[in-house]
């Protein structure tokens, strides 16, 4: 049985979106990346930037826990250890990626949806990455950074991604078994990796 949902995370200049856009047109599949977060400010009754904002910044409890966890206190008084929390907005966007994904025919694009739909049928997951080097030279070669400046949205990049799951999921290091298929755009096209997605998802 082919798969109805692919999730897709990939590495800052990897070239993922261009991959996973590639996919959807292919297989006849809706591609959703920020309408995640639109999503989700919408039940959340918020503006989608607020949502976004929401989604990078960890909330301010979380923020004073980590500030405490870290600062020497008194013997006799209780301070709570720092812990992961899951705010409202964090349970939103999770619950808009099951939904989303419960409507079949779909490519989603980020927010570490391979995480909660670990386990569902017809789920293919993947992570396409590459070396920092190769993902800073495809992002200086855009012409939207020069090479200084992509050098180091991908170091920001990559630290946000480890962040990010360690606060939604409490996942501490990404591991190749929380993916399906792995794809390296350091030896591999944006095609040919494209092209192992579609198969793999049809089953071929």
């Amino acid at each position: 049985m082919g798969c109805k949902v692919i999730s897709i995370s990939r590495a800052l200049g990897a070239g993922g979106e261009e991959i996973g856009r590639d996919v959807a047109a292919r297989l006849g599949f809706r591609f959703v990346d920020q309408e995640i977060v639109a999503r989700a400010a919408e039940k959340a009754g918020v503006s989608p930037d607020k949502m976004a904002k929401a989604e990078r910044t960890p909330p301010l409890i979380h923020r004073i826990l980590l500030h405490m966890g870290t600062t020497a206190v008194e013997p006799a008084g209780y301070i709570p250890a720092p812990a992961h929390t899951s705010p409202a907005y964090e349970s939103l966007i999770e619950q808009v990626i099951r939904e989303t994904a419960a409507q079949g025919n779909v490519v989603i694009m980020a927010h570490a949806a391979s995480i909660p739909l670990a386990g569902e049928s017809a789920v293919l997951r993947v992570l396409i990455t590459g070396s920092p080097e190769s993902r800073a030279a495809r992002l200086a070669k855009s012409g939207t950074k020069d090479d200084r400046k992509a050098r180091k949205a991908v170091a920001d990049s990559d630290r946000e991604r480890e962040k990010y799951l360690d606060r939604f999921y409490g996942i501490g290091a990404e591991l190749p078994t929380h993916y399906d298929i792995l794809l390296n755009t350091d030896v591999l096209s944006l095609s040919v990796a494209a092209d192992v997605i579609v198969a793999a998802a049809k089953g071929d």
